[in-house]
């Protein structure tokens, strides 16, 4: 199948995945109670799919959707302040047309990016059990495959990390670190960041000037390959 046929499949089983109770259970539970800032608004409470580029030379691991973010506006790392400090970055590096992300709708187009999670739906306190993530893993595996132009693997905290070196079969694995590059045997490079959660970008751990950094060297390492 071809490879833009294959990832639209995928986001689509996605988006109709119920293999796990107990995320199934959460992520409704939330968007029937929902926060009362988004009271008014019409939750998506379902699995949220990759978004971005399908010819990407560039792809961005995070981990899964925030409750009230992507789990609420069905649309990766949207409507949360993770979101906010992302886009906003990627529209300063020339990857997106716009730098925020407030709904499906509003218009926003990523350049040479693709953004997805190995995990698919919102967990609760933010932690999938491992057979959540097992359950997950041939959606990311799949993807993997799909986004077949893809030359830098931008990779979001440490567990995005661990859970796509083992997909890329990187071996031996250097530790984790933000900046830290690891090159594979087909050629493409892993580049890890801090994630761009608020703790780590309220407290200053990941700054504006780090994550920018990090955003031009993978743009200069899909350039060269």
């Amino acid at each position: 199948m071809d490879p833009i046929r294959t990832l639209r499949k995928v986001n689509k089983e996605v988006t109709l995945c119920i293999a796990c109770p107990r995320l199934v259970e959460w992520r409704e539970k939330v968007s029937i109670e929902k926060r009362a800032a988004f009271r008014e608004e019409e939750y998506w409470g379902k699995g949220v799919p990759g978004f971005g580029d399908e010819k990407a030379r560039i792809l961005i691991v995070g981990l899964a959707p925030a409750a009230h973010g992507a789990n609420r506006t069905g649309r990766v790392f949207t409507g949360d302040r993770s979101g906010d400090f992302l886009f906003a970055a990627l529209h300063r590096a020339g990857l997106a047309n716009q730098p925020d992300s407030k709904n499906r709708d509003d218009g926003l187009e990523l350049n040479d990016v693709y953004v997805t999670a190995p995990v698919k739906c919102a967990p609760p306190a933010n932690q999938p059990t491992p057979e959540e993530k097992a359950n997950c893993r041939p959606f990311f595996q799949r993807e993997l495959q799909a986004l077949d132009q893809v030359k830098v693997v931008l990779v979001l905290g440490q567990i995005g990390y661990q859970s796509t070196a083992a997909e890329l079969g990187l071996n031996p694995k250097p530790k984790f670190g933000h900046g830290v590059e690891a090159s594979l045997p087909n050629g493409k490079t892993i580049l890890c960041s801090y994630h761009v959660s608020q703790q780590n970008t309220f407290t200053g751990k990941l700054t504006e000037p780090m994550f920018d950094s990090v955003l031009m060297r993978a743009k200069d390492l899909a350039k060269a390959q």
